[in-house]
């Protein structure tokens, strides 16, 4: 997210948002609801699944549609409930409660097909991606490739790196067509100086699936770290993470995995620990028990967690990836494709509306980013926003001029509709 749409957002309200909503958010019930048993999926009546998925989503605003997963997940009700349960416990004890942690990673382990001393359970996406990019022991001169689509999560930490280590950070731009064009665009970057290659796993601002097995076949043929930035896949669609052929991924727990704020796994392969070395740094990674002494490194992922953590959001993740093996993970996938697939044959009928997430199977899932040349994207996602409650996200990263909707499993077929025939009344009133 860029400072000017940071600003945007603060000027078309939404940064006020909280402070107007105050009134009607005290007056509410403050004890959680219990949640909703999730009734047999039944294919010939699948909205009845749904709408009790959604029901598990109390405490999302019924006066809004949202479709920023991408940017912020709403937690659902089981999860609420584990982090409340939690912190008010760890706070009748005074206690850390950090024995919790392992049975955590041990449930996102499974989630990601790893070992649980290959999980780190970090507070975001950018904090797995900063591990690696200050932990490996790169040089002036050493070459970094990743993807101009990159978050500023996933790109400054590289950038960082090159202030500080004289480290190149070279860019290629995300091709639409197809996996062959990203493998072509990358190769033509590597030299024998390439000592990592990073990829969106789906692209942030269009939602491009990139052919991760395969651009980590290239990357290891040229002995470079390969690194995913999972921010938008974790909790889209089912994955192992060693299928994928990285070294490290890292995900955020708050967007489509619907964790808390603040929560985040990271992966990295058991035999290639030594190769990072941790610089954030504390009581859990590793053991100095007298002084003067010599630190030995915690022999998995736990060196990279330090010092006192909130067990509530630890808890609480772990619970929303039950929530999701309940959901269950493909059919999460598949409600996401249908959803945008949905929203796709609305919006091209409406003139002057150019789709920029590629439709091919594969190439994406449940994003869906449009642009029109009539409107600019900060008038389109003020009047969404504004005039029909529709929370979108807007998209201004590399002059993209577009509007990006997140589709997941509290949403719905007439909420896309919605979105449909506001995006028509704006265009016939421009």
């Amino acid at each position: 997210m860029t400072i000017n749409r940071k600003e945007f957002l603060r000027q078309v309200g939404l940064g006020a948002f909280g402070a107007l909503a105050a009134p009607a958010l005290l007056a509410r019930e403050t004890a959680i609801a219990p949640p909703v048993a999730l009734p047999a999926f039944d294919g010939q009546k699948p909205e009845d699944f749904w709408r009790a998925v959604r029901a598990q989503y109390a405490s999302l605003d019924p006066t809004l549609v949202y479709f920023n997963t991408g940017g912020l997940g709403p937690a659902s009700t089981p999860v609420l409930n584990a982090f409340t349960r939690v912190m008010l416990e760890r706070q009748k004890e005074s206690d850390t409660g950090h024995e919790q942690f392992a049975p955590a990673r041990k449930v996102a382990a499974r989630f990601f097909q790893a070992q649980p001393e290959e999980i780190c359970l970090t507070r975001n996406t950018t904090e797995g991606t900063s591990i690696v990019a200050s932990g490996l022991r790169l040089a002036a001169g050493d070459e970094v490739i990743i993807d101009s689509h990159a978050h500023p999560g996933g790109s400054i930490p590289w950038y960082n790196q090159h202030k500080i280590r004289g480290v190149v950070v070279k860019v290629f731009e995300p091709d639409p067509a197809g996996p062959d064009g990203n493998l072509e665009r990358i190769r033509a970057l590597i030299t024998a100086r390439t000592k990592v290659i990073q990829i969106s796993h789906v692209t942030s601002p269009t939602g491009i699936i990139l052919p991760a097995a395969a651009i980590g076949r290239l990357a290891h043929e040229h002995g470079a770290w390969f690194h995913i930035d999972g921010a938008q896949s974790g909790g889209m669609f089912p994955f192992a993470v060693r299928d994928l052929g990285c070294d490290s991924y890292a995900t955020s727990g708050h967007k489509w995995l619907g964790g808390p704020h603040e929560t985040g796994i990271f992966f990295i392969r058991r035999e290639r620990l030594d190769d990072v070395a941790p610089s954030g740094i504390g009581a859990y990674s590793g053991s100095l028990p007298h002084l003067p002494g010599e630190l030995t490194y915690t022999p998995s992922a736990v060196r990279y967690e330090y010092g006192t953590r909130n067990a509530a959001s630890v808890v609480a993740l772990a619970e929303a990836l039950k929530f999701q093996e309940a959901i269950g993970r493909e059919r999460i996938a598949d409600r996401g494709r249908t959803l945008a697939a949905h929203l796709r044959r609305g919006l091209e009928k409406i003139p002057g509306v150019e789709i920029l997430t590629p439709a091919e199977a594969g190439l994406s899932g449940s994003i869906l980013t449009f642009h029109t040349p009539k409107l600019g994207y900060e008038k389109m996602f003020g009047k969404l926003w504004k005039d029909y409650r529709l929370r979108c996200r807007p998209v201004d990263e590399q002059g993209l001029d577009a509007v990006r909707v997140s589709l997941h499993v509290f949403n719905f077929p007439d909420e896309c509709d919605h979105l449909v025939g506001a995006v028509g009344e704006i265009l016939k009133k421009t």
